[in-house]
């Protein structure tokens, strides 16, 4: 039972935030699952200032945690961490009207289970749990929750769809304590967030797949070979340094690789056989090191010798293999990387 029905503002526990979340989102980011208070006081003892205190501290926590969660890249509208700051936000609401029916607790654990969820990277279910032996209100806003679930704009009502459950669970609580004077307000609330989603799900639509996109990288050979090598042995301290940087960049900004190939080039000295020989061996010695760093992918690798020049050396005048000549001829010594995929989004 509620032992006063006074409403307070979260003016307090937002300046309070303002302070504290700085550090604990960051311990949030640091240690992922650290372990955090996620119990209030007993019902019977939040009559003092430092019970009090202690757990305005474990909201405190529990917001840290959320934003820490959305630092480390899962969206605010996420359904999952949406429910979480919706169940923590009921909970506040109920503690500080002094509900002593259990909610406040109940609500609190239920935003601690989605967050450790989130937090170890697990899926945390669809299911929107009667806390507190709240009673199950208006089947039909249930089936319209339900039926947004499995709507293709559901992405983009998610948020609204994740805090109507909690509201509609909220006012099952409310019958106990005050009847169904008390449980309107909230049931109200759950109507206007399905209305909303719906809204947002009807104009969302499905989310069209990227299209796959043509990127083109070029290496010079110089940098990474030996003078007339192509053999992994001559490969440069350079080069493995410059390949490694290359396949931790398409890690970092493909969700998807659909197909790379590599193409070596050489200049016009030597013999067309020579030069031929070497271009794909050193195409072949890039893709089996692309491979040996764990790239799955399908990988082509073909040599053209000197057949493809850039342009840029057709000033280069001789046929002696000279310092300057082969100087001039260096944009010629090359090795073209093409990458066709689906780059990440970034928000």
């Amino acid at each position: 039972m509620k032992i006063s029905t006074q409403k307070h503002t979260n003016t307090t526990q937002s300046v309070r935030f303002k302070h504290v979340l700085p550090v604990l989102s960051a311990l949030a980011l640091v240690c992922p699952l650290l372990v955090f208070a996620q119990d209030l006081q007993p019902q019977a003892e939040r009559t003092s200032y430092t019970n009090i205190h202690a757990d305005y501290q474990t909201y405190d926590a529990m917001q840290a945690r959320i934003k820490g969660l959305n630092d480390r890249g899962i969206r605010v509208d996420d359904y999952h961490l949406s429910k979480a700051q919706c169940w923590l936000d009921t909970s506040y609401h109920e503690y500080t009207r002094n509900d002593r029916g259990g909610y406040p607790q109940a609500a609190l654990s239920e935003a601690a289970t989605l967050i450790e969820a989130l937090q170890k990277g697990e899926k945390p279910g669809w299911e929107t749990p009667l806390v507190n032996g709240a009673e199950r209100l208006r089947p039909d806003l249930w089936a319209r929750y339900d039926a947004l679930k499995t709507s293709n704009g559901f992405s983009c009502a998610a948020q609204a769809t994740a805090c109507a459950e909690v509201e509609l669970v909220h006012a099952g609580n409310e019958i106990h304590d005050g009847g169904w004077r008390h449980a309107k307000p909230y049931i109200q609330i759950a109507e206007d967030l399905v209305s909303r989603a719906e809204r947002q799900a009807q104009v969302c639509g499905p989310t069209p797949s990227p299209a796959p996109q043509v990127e083109n990288f070029e290496l010079s050979a110089d940098a990474l070979f030996d003078f007339d090598r192509g053999d992994l042995d001559g490969l440069l301290p350079a080069g493995r340094a410059e390949l490694n940087n290359l396949a931790e960049r398409l890690e970092r900004s493909y969700a998807q690789i659909d197909d790379i190939r590599i193409v070596g080039h050489t200049d016009r000295l030597g013999s067309d056989m020579y030069n031929q020989r070497l271009s794909e061996q050193r195409a072949s010695t890039i893709k089996g090191y692309l491979q040996s760093r764990g790239m799955s992918v399908p990988i082509h690798a073909q040599g053209v010798g000197e057949r493809q020049p850039t342009g840029l050396t057709s000033v280069c005048i001789g046929e002696r293999a000279t310092l300057e000549l082969k100087a001039c001829l260096q944009p010629d010594r090359r090795v073209g990387v093409q990458i066709t995929g689906t780059k990440r989004v970034t928000r």
